[in-house]
């Protein structure tokens, strides 16, 4: 039986880690606090990634590393990143274990019209450097003949997973529910934008692993994710779901972001990705759908998860 970790017991980490051991694997997920998932086939244990030895030697034996990392501050990308980012591809390199990072879509930078995976990496911030920067290396390694990698890419996260990293699943669905108004931090609520699931992401993940095909590897793939909808579309979708009326939904004035920015990190840190939310952003995954059969989870369907996950959330 083939042994995957997964590093990072985050909602990409938890639901990748039970896709893979449904496809039985022999399945560790990793994090600092080595914390019991209870999930079913999949096993615990606590490192720190940024260990490079010990991670070389938990990976001795294993068929694939998954990197669904993420550094806890948003705002340190550029130095919490490299470190880990750098044990991991070591790890993969000393261990002979293929490699699958799941990434974003920053390191496209601003994008006219569909991104697909042959557009070139171009960004426009710190943030979308770190990525890039950390697919060039691995993708360097990978044509040396050094290691088998591949990237799978998502747009911004709606899903039952990823509640606390989600736009739409921390400040859009709550505030619906409770029949506010969703104020966003940045974009308009009539630019369409496309929304990836975190199930989606998982099933890519395990798709790319149990392939031995050179075609699935040395490449990025895009999420298989479903046609896009504005912030207002989903916000009444969500509505109509939850049974609730119809709330509005409104984005912060881009001024009010750029000061306030100054003074909060966050904020500041938003302002790289902002052109995203303030126009169409539409990600291309015809490649993954075609290559690994996969079909995305329709939005509707992909929101009432949400919606249940919010709602059990608020009742423990």
């Amino acid at each position: 039986m083939a042994r995957h970790l997964v590093l990072g017991a985050g909602g990409i980490g938890r639901a990748t880690a039970s896709a893979l051991a449904a496809a039985g694997g022999e399945v560790v997920l990793v994090s600092r606090s080595g914390r019991d998932p209870q999930l079913p086939g999949v096993l615990a244990q606590a490192l720190d990634v940024t260990d490079g030895r010990a991670l070389a030697a938990l990976a001795a034996g294993a068929r694939t590393l998954v990197n669904a990392l993420n550094p806890a501050e948003y705002t340190h990308w550029d130095r919490d990143w490299p470190p880990m980012a750098t044990a991991v591809l070591d790890a993969a390199v000393a261990s002979g274990a293929r490699l699958v990072t799941v990434c974003n879509l920053y390191g496209y930078g601003r994008v006219d019209g569909p991104v697909t995976e042959d557009n070139p990496l171009s960004p426009n911030g710190i943030k979308g450097r770190v990525r890039a920067d950390m697919w060039i290396r691995a993708l360097d390694l990978h044509r040396a003949g050094r290691v088998q990698v591949a990237e799978v890419r998502g747009s911004d996260y709606i899903g039952p997973h990823t509640l606390g990293s989600s736009l739409v699943s921390s400040m859009l669905v709550p505030r619906i529910l409770a029949g506010t108004t969703a104020w966003m931090p940045m974009g308009r609520a009539d630019a369409p934008h496309s929304w990836t699931v975190d199930l989606d992401v998982a099933a890519l993940v395990a798709a790319i692993v149990a392939s031995d095909d050179a075609d699935a590897w040395g490449r990025p793939w895009h999420v298989p994710t479903a046609g896009p909808a504005t912030l207002a579309e989903v916000g009444a979708l969500v509505a109509d779901l939850a049974g609730m009326p119809r709330a509005r939904v409104r984005a912060l004035p881009r001024a009010v972001v750029t000061i306030g920015g100054a003074v909060v990190p966050l904020l500041g840190a938003l302002r790289e990705t902002r052109h995203q939310f303030e126009g169409p952003f539409v990600i291309d995954s015809a490649a993954a759908q075609s290559r690994f059969a996969l079909t995305p989870t329709p939005l509707r369907d992909a929101l009432a998860l949400t919606i249940a996950a919010v709602r059990d959330r608020g009742q423990d």
